[in-house]
């Protein structure tokens, strides 16, 4: 079945764009570096992230694959918890001149809603501006961009735009909707 998909595009061009948003009350909630590289975990993170709202572009990638993702250099993931459980994750991925792109960023379902996502978006953009401090002779973040579409979460544009991301391109285009397992077949049927 054919789906009209809209793409927003959204920068921020310097530090002082981030509008942080508070650490949520009451959640002890933590926000991590995943420091080793694992395929697994990036995979498990997608899935239960992505599974509910369509996310199906890794999915086909080889364990290899995956691997070169994670190993990339300036590629890092930062896992948000509460207690100790994993309630959602952002991926940065250094590009060239200076640009970092939040190549992947969201919540598990459980934990939607609660505030979360605010803060550890702000966390993953801050980490993004902050990233040549991390990775030896990394030019000077730049630009720091990401995309969200229409089958994202309802609340990820204004999530975006309340942090300080201004939008600079958006597509519209005719794809073939599809069905993802989640973290295992049927989790959200």
């Amino acid at each position: 079945m054919s789906i009209t998909l809209t793409t927003w595009s959204l920068e921020q061009t310097a530090p002082s764009d981030l509008r942080p948003s508070p650490v949520p009350e009451g959640g002890d909630i933590t926000v991590t570096r995943a420091e080793v590289p694992s395929p697994e975990y990036s995979r498990y993170l997608y899935t239960a992230v992505g599974g509910d709202i369509r996310w199906n572009d890794r999915l086909p990638l080889t364990y290899k694959q995956w691997q070169e993702i994670v190993e990339k250099p300036g590629t890092e993931t930062w896992v948000a918890y509460e207690k100790g459980t994993p309630a959602g994750y952002v991926e940065l991925a250094a590009q060239a001149d200076g640009v970092v792109e939040i190549a992947y960023f969201g919540l598990i379902p459980a934990f939607r809603g609660r505030r979360i996502g605010g803060h550890l978006l702000s966390y993953g953009v801050a980490r993004a501006w902050d990233l040549a401090d991390r990775w030896p002779g990394r030019e000077e973040t730049k630009r720091v961009w990401v995309h969200t579409c229409s089958l994202d979460g309802p609340h990820a544009m204004a999530n975006y735009e309340r942090r300080g991301f201004r939008l600079f391109d958006t597509k519209v285009e005719e794809a073939e909707e599809s069905e993802t397992p989640g973290p295992w077949p049927g989790a959200h049927a």
